[in-house]
């Protein structure tokens, strides 16, 4: 099969396919009758069967009760009864997420038979305005690594490069949703799942505030883990489609559980705003084009009457060893539980087998074969007692307040969402651990998100200098090669203020809808 390697490019034109359009632009002329809810969806359709093969990126479907929704949609606009806010749009949602008469297996062999008898909240929430769901998408086993391969469903590749993945754990989602197969789509995110994917893929994406919309999924990440929170989020290929999708389905102007509705980021003034920025975490060197397009993105914010000043969160190595403190406090004895008999992915594997050994025989083994970055991170897990989790729950409060404290008067900090564009397939079981690009907003409970920007330049692939440890010398392999790949940038604000981050985020698309380089819809082998 040809590479779809970067073959980037606008299917729009004058008169775009439905499957090419955005998803508000969908909601209005599904609205208007301009186009009908039985045409979008089959469009769709027709778009993931075009791609899909190549991708894998669609795991579960449902196209015959998609259109049977589609025709009722359409009965309903007819008969002038009252319409949803997504009132016919076709979306996806990941496979770990229940909807009624699915399984959601998380990648684990022996959940095949779990069949959920109700909708997840937020699938719920998007049903009831009228999105009618194609699919669900494929994850990482567990939704614990930056690849989206399990052994149920097999290895989902990014539509950029079949070689690459699209990252994890919501890698499925950010394929399909790049590759026209779905307008909106619907993950979650405890350390980046549904940012890396969207800057893996070129696509929009975004994790809200700790707690606006809470991830009460069981077979990943344990739902009593309090401490750092799973979030769901949405991908999209425009801002605006996230900013839809994120209202939506956190409940509108009623949000869930009493809390205050997403604001506009419409009304926000991005000319007055403060922004912080920095390119490098010191903690995992990032590639030369990811430098440059955090360095663009805040200069392209200075022109449009931002004040921009370089600020990174303090402590940074504090942010990474809570992040891995508190999730690897129960030393995979949920995972286990999770898989019983079942197979492990290798990454899993790798999980599995290091949390069982003692912490002096894990450094011990990490040392002896270079592997420094690795052995770093591994410092952070353990002793795993009761009163050490605590005193680490303590530890994160504490540095909540003083990163809050040092942000000042900033409303909004970019950043890079990834230190590496997408990695080739199998690379996540040595570089796993890209510092804390992501990490640091789920840590503290920001909201934040991630816009496509640029792409790796021919000539910048790599400045890496050489190394012995595994994971650097996989970080030069994900460079080399690299020309063409999207590159995002990443935006955070404060707890609570989503709709400030989602109006930098729109600010930097319109800038970059005027660059060549920006990334557009890819089209994989098979789509037109």
């Amino acid at each position: 099969m040809a590479s779809a390697k970067h073959p980037g490019l606008d299917p729009g034109g004058d008169h775009p396919a439905p499957w090419a359009r955005p998803a508000t632009a969908l909601v209005a002329d599904l609205a208007s009758g301009a186009l009908s809810a039985a045409d979008a969806v089959d469009a769709h359709i027709a778009r993931i069967e075009a791609v899909d093969g190549a991708l894998n990126a669609v795991v579960w479907r449902r196209f015959e009760a998609a259109r049977a929704e589609a025709a009722e949609a359409d009965r309903r606009r007819r008969a002038g009864e009252p319409l949803g806010p997504l009132h016919g749009l076709p979306i996806t949602i990941k496979e770990s997420f229940d909807l009624a008469g699915s399984p959601a297996t998380f990648g684990v062999v022996s959940r095949q038979g779990h069949v959920a008898a109700d909708d997840d909240r937020y699938v719920a929430a998007l049903r009831r305005a009228g999105a009618i769901v194609l699919g669900k998408t494929n994850v990482s086993q567990l939704l614990l690594y930056i690849e989206s391969d399990n052994p149920l469903y097999g290895m989902t590749r990014n539509p950029w490069d079949l070689e690459r993945t699209p990252g994890g754990s919501s890698g499925g989602q950010a394929a399909i949703v790049a590759a026209g197969g779905s307008a909106l789509g619907l993950g979650n995110d405890i350390g980046g799942s549904v940012r890396l994917p969207a800057a893996f893929c070129g696509i929009a994406g975004f994790k809200p505030t700790a707690d606006r919309m809470p991830d009460h999924g069981r077979g990943s990440m344990s739902l009593g883990q309090q401490a750092i929170r799973s979030q769901v989020g949405v991908h999209g290929r425009r801002v605006a489609d996230v900013a839809l999708g994120m209202r939506i389905a956190s409940g509108g102007d009623a949000p869930q559980d009493g809390l205050v509705p997403l604001g506009d980021p419409g009304a926000v003034d991005v000319a007055g705003l403060q922004i912080g920025w920095y390119a490098d975490d010191e903690l995992f060197p990032p590639s030369p084009a990811v430098r440059r397009a955090v360095t663009e993105a805040a200069d392209a914010l200075a022109r449009r009457g931002a004040r921009i000043t370089a600020w990174r969160p303090p402590d940074l190595a504090q942010a990474e060893a809570l992040f891995f403190g508190v999730l690897g406090a129960d030393r995979f004895e949920l995972g286990r539980a999770v898989l019983g008999r079942s197979p492990r992915d290798p990454r899993i594997k790798l999980l599995e087998d290091a949390a069982r050994q003692p912490r002096a025989l894990v450094d011990l083994v990490l040392r002896v074969t270079g592997r420094r970055r690795a052995r770093t991170v591994a410092h952070n897990f353990g002793p795993y007692d009761t009163a050490s989790y605590w005193r680490r729950v303590e530890a994160l409060l504490d540095y909540r307040a003083r990163v809050l404290a040092a942000l000042g008067e900033l409303d909004a900090v970019l950043s890079p969402p990834s230190p590496l564009p997408a990695l080739r397939h199998g690379a996540a079981a040595e570089v796993s651990v890209m510092g804390t690009y992501n990490s640091i907003y789920n840590v503290l409970g920001w909201p934040a998100g991630v816009v496509p920007w640029t792409r790796v330049r021919a000539g910048e692939e790599s400045d890496r200098p050489a190394s012995k440890d595994p994971c650097f010398v996989a970080a030069r392999r994900t460079e080399i090669g690299a020309a063409g790949l999207p590159i995002g940038v990443q935006v955070a604000a404060r707890p609570w203020h989503d709709h400030v981050a989602l109006a930098v985020m729109a600010a930097l698309e319109r800038e970059a809808d005027a660059r060549p380089d920006t990334p557009r819809t890819p089209i994989a082998p098979g789509g037109a």
